[in-house]
């Protein structure tokens, strides 16, 4: 796959742009594990053009994880020119438009994957951000706004004649949040589309390696995007691109992936500062797969995630290496 003149290489496995997940330690991370692009959190483009600081912050990207895409979002067509300028500034690879985050805060204000209810003004904003920089134009976003409305093999046209250089699509509507199973079979139209020329991004339950492979065999899609399946568990590329060119895994070792744990914790509270990096790392240690399915794990998983200190937290991970995953 090329997104202009960046080749990624047959059957590219990328890192989902995930708000308070995708700083740049766990960029670098997933980079290190073989994501063949990563993502910043999305940005909110009058934020950015407001000036403020956390937002300011998200547009740092370093050499190390090129290629890198910056997202952002918004509503207001001058706004995202904008926002859009500044971002080019940093010197990203790609610049992504978010039309697809279902949340509340973002969507129900006419951003995200409110856009979808708007559809002249989601092309506007594509083609005057396109317009405006020089560096390539991505979009990402959903099947439509809800099961009345998936419109997205139109709608990818559209968005193709504005410019873009690649489509990301999630296989849910946005009706749909995060529940229920992505439908990736109008992923796979929107690729047959025979006047679809650029790349085409399926996103959605990549789970695991086997999964990966099926959405590529089955839906011809160019690249396959991870998300939600990456928090905790940065190794999932490794694994993904292992299994996509030999069809085995090898598999890391628990004491490998505690480490990994462990540097993202340190990572964390060094890039912010303890408390905080301890609540930003508490979302990671949920979610990792390592701890899924052991007996009688509940108090100490509670505690794991009320730990407020480094030194409390390291040693019940000390604990849960040296005691219960040995158990």
């Amino acid at each position: 796959m090329k997104i202009n003149n960046i080749d990624f290489g047959d059957k590219p496995v990328l890192l989902a742009p995930m708000e308070d997940v995708t700083d740049s330690s766990f960029r670098l991370m997933c980079k290190e594990f073989g994501a063949d692009m990563v993502y910043t959190e999305f940005i909110s483009s009058d934020a950015l053009i407001r000036n403020v600081s956390k937002t300011q912050q998200k547009l740092i990207i370093s050499d190390r994880e090129r290629p890198v895409a910056i997202q952002i979002y918004g509503r207001e067509v001058d706004t995202m020119v904008e926002a859009a300028h500044i971002c080019a500034e940093a010197n990203p690879d790609i610049l992504d438009i978010n039309f697809g985050c279902p949340v509340k805060k973002v969507a129900g204000k006419g951003a995200g994957a409110g856009m979808l209810r708007d559809i002249p003004r989601m092309i506007e904003i594509t083609k005057a951000v396109v317009d405006a920089i020089n560096v390539p134009v991505t979009v990402k976003t959903r099947l439509g706004w809800d099961c009345e409305s998936k419109i997205i093999v139109d709608l990818a046209e559209r968005l193709q004649d504005c410019g873009i250089a690649a489509l990301t699509i999630h296989g849910r509507t946005r009706s749909q949040m995060y529940t229920g199973e992505a439908d990736w079979t109008l992923i796979g139209k929107v690729k047959e589309n025979i006047r679809m020329h650029i790349p085409i991004i399926g996103n959605g339950d990549v789970t695991t390696p086997q999964i990966a492979k099926d959405k590529f065999d089955k839906y011809g899609v160019d690249a396959i995007m991870v998300g939600r399946a990456s928090i905790g568990c940065p190794w999932i590329f490794k694994e993904i691109k292992e299994f996509l060119s030999t069809g085995n895994i090898s598999e890391l070792s628990v004491k490998d992936k505690m480490s990994i744990l462990r540097r993202q914790l340190q990572e964390s509270v060094e890039r912010i500062d303890e408390r905080r990096g301890i609540l930003h790392i508490r979302r990671h240690l949920a979610a990792t797969p390592l701890f899924k399915g052991i007996p009688n794990f509940r108090d100490t998983r509670i505690a794991m995630l009320r730990a407020e200190t480094v030194i409390e937290l390291t040693n019940i991970l000390d604990y849960i290496e040296n005691t219960v995953l040995k158990s």
